[in-house]
């Protein structure tokens, strides 16, 4: 089925007009503009709305009333960036701030819609904050995880937003990964995990202790969704136990048995779906293939959900936020070749209100269209993609750049990403390939990843650029591999092993090490450390393979110009490792290009860090690739 589509493609583009000149070319900026409104949402009675919006480069907190359109500017921030804020009431809102140290120290605030009054309930903190229940309860609590008391593990606390005193509700025993409350914010379900195995526990009040309920191994998917408000002990859940394929259950929360599958299909995955406070029920699933696609289990919702794709013609969109009563909702437009556009919808009058477009310097006319491949590895599973070519080039003899994701499990989805968008323009064919230990395509084909990153894993990518080049779209001499995170760990890991495949490659704050990835594992994640070992290696016990799959090792075996860039401030990065690596290509006369660029909470500061990396690419690639 994607040959033939690939096949139209080839035909469309055949005759299309001459090679990319500078006149077409898009300045890098344009790809990578930091949008001046965004994280719109709605409050619970959907009379206000709220968003983010560039301010003398700060993303500073605003209130717009719906009906009326008046504006209150909530926050004046100078230092600390704006991380996440929510509604908790219909009067209140609370954001999260943090600043630029490698600590990322963070305040909370809450504020009044009108922005008249606003109480600060942390300050500085080292610690990380994951919201839980963000609506009121007894009309001051909220309910939060935190690892203020022990660093590796998140409690449970009732915030009283009054007075910003948190009360433990639930103090984790050392191996609790997740906390899930009910509809009311009652604590009902906690995940517990050994690292390897994970059990799900349920107690039907808070005076009760958590009782297991069934466990399963970390590649069996129990994602809890909603708790059933009519139907005691019952629990709506995405999961594959006993299938290949995530389906939407019933879970008996008793017995541990499913009570009703709701929706399944041996060739479709369920990647989320959704609950409606306000009817009590599941009212759709979502599916993913190539593309997202909805599958309704409430006609009223089908119903609802058919207007606004006549208002939105040609378009996928999500719904970003709502309000309690499903019927303001928030609600985010894109496709392959456009960024989107925020929209305000109101259901009762079936209208649309254009909020912001998020990046207007892009003009979908100029970018290019992203098809889904398919082809078989050298060891016969089915691998699939997505491959973008380049607008106004004949599809034959083209350079390649190719794009392995990042992982652990992940995917490549079809949708627009400026990455791609800007390879392409500059005349590039990009090839994404969902590897195995890609999420998405199933149980099996997740598992089949497991201890392959230095092996099956890169043959599978390596297999998707010798199909491009027997398919004629691939200039042989002319295929440059680059990543994020593990993307450019495998990027780099078939840089060096592959000198007749690739040209050039690189990584953008790559994993060049597996023993220094295992080991910076933030303290919070170390209970799912047993869960690493079985994806990539234990280091203790498999030394010598986690030596011969990272690349630091190997600075003797690459002979291809070599891109590396760094953020000095990320955690998880051994930044004097990898200048030391650097140091030792350059040692055997690799040409190496290396950038440091800053990332962070700060839009403008993390706009200037990706357009120094941009142009840094951009030459790279012109240099090792169009000019030879």
């Amino acid at each position: 089925m994607w040959n033939r589509i690939l096949l139209l493609v080839l035909i469309a583009f055949s005759w299309a007009c001459k090679g990319t000149n500078e006149e077409n070319t898009i300045p890098v900026d344009n790809f990578f503009r930091t949008q001046d409104k965004a994280y719109y949402h709605v409050s619970p009675d959907g009379k206000s709305l709220s968003y983010l919006k560039l301010q003398d480069k700060k993303l500073d907190l605003f209130v717009e009333n719906i009906e009326t359109g008046a504006i209150n500017q909530l926050t004046h921030l100078n230092e600390k960036s704006i991380s996440f804020y929510f509604w908790t009431s219909n009067d209140e809102l609370i954001y999260y701030t943090e600043d630029e140290s490698k600590e990322r120290k963070s305040d909370l605030f809450v504020v009044s819609r009108d922005g008249k009054t606003q109480k600060q309930l942390s300050a500085n903190e080292k610690t990380r904050v994951r919201v839980i229940e963000d609506q009121l309860i007894d009309d001051k609590y909220i309910i939060v995880a935190s690892n203020k008391r022990d660093s590796t593990v998140f409690d449970v606390y009732r915030l009283n937003v009054r007075t910003g005193k948190m009360d433990i509700a639930a103090k984790n025993p050392g191996n609790v990964t997740e906390w899930v409350t009910d509809n009311k914010g009652i604590l009902k379900i906690a995940v517990a995990s050994d690292g390897v195995n994970e059990t799900l526990l349920y107690r039907e009040n808070e005076s009760l202790p958590f009782k297991p309920v069934i466990s399963n191994n970390f590649e069996t998917t129990l994602q809890p969704v909603a708790f059933s408000e009519n139907e005691k002990d019952v629990l709506f859940a995405i999961s594959n136990v006993n299938r290949d394929k995530n389906a939407l259950v019933a879970l008996d929360l008793k017995s541990g048995k499913e009570k009703k599958v709701l929706f399944a299909n041996d060739s479709l995955n369920v990647v989320d779906a959704k609950y409606s406070k306000a009817k009590k029920k599941m009212i759709f699933v979502t599916c993913e293939s190539w593309k997202k696609e909805k599958y309704y289990l409430d006609d009223s919702t089908q119903v609802k959900y058919a207007a606004i794709d006549k208002l939105l013609p040609g378009t996928e969109w999500r719904i970003m936020d709502k309000d309690k009563n499903d019927n303001v909702f928030v609600i985010r437009t894109y496709t392959d070749k456009n960024p989107g556009s925020y929209y305000l919808y109101a259901a009762t009058q079936n209208k649309l209100k254009k909020l912001a477009d998020i990046n207007p310097s892009i003009n979908e006319k100029d970018m290019s269209a992203m098809k889904p491949i398919s082809y078989k590895s050298s060891d016969g599973l089915t691998i699939n993609g997505y491959l973008t070519l380049p607008n106004g080039k004949k599809p034959t003899n083209l350079p390649v750049v190719v794009l392995p994701h990042s992982g652990p499990g992940g995917r490549n989805t079809w949708g627009y990403n400026a990455d791609v968008q800007f390879l392409a323009n500059r005349g590039y064919a990009v090839l994404q390939v969902n590897y195995r230990g890609s999420t998405g395509y199933g149980k099996s084909f997740y598992a089949a990843g497991f201890k392959q990153w230095s092996d099956k894993i890169q043959e599978d990518v390596n297999d998707g650029v010798k199909w491009l080049i027997q398919q004629k779209i691939a200039n042989p001499k002319k295929v440059a591999i680059y990543g994020n995170g593990l993307g450019g760990f495998i990027a780099l890991n078939c840089l060096y092993k592959n000198p007749d495949i690739y040209s050039c490659g690189g990584s953008n704050s790559g994993v060049i090490s597996l023993f220094s990835y295992l080991t910076t594992i933030p303290p919070f994640l170390k209970s799912n450390l047993q869960m690493y070992y079985e994806i990539f290696g234990n280091p203790e016990t498999d030394t010598d393979y986690t030596r011969f799959a990272s690349p630091v090792f190997h600075a003797d075996r690459f002979k291809a110009p070599v891109f590396i860039a760094q953020n000095p401030k990320d955690p998880r990065v051994n930044v004097a490792q990898g200048v030391q690596f650097v140091k030792e290509l350059k040692k055997r006369n690799v040409p190496v290009t290396y950038i440091e660029k800053e990332e962070g909470p700060n839009p403008v500061l993390r706009q200037q860090g990706r357009t120094a990396l941009y142009k840094a690419l951009e030459g790279f690639l012109q240099e090792n690739l169009n000019k030879k």
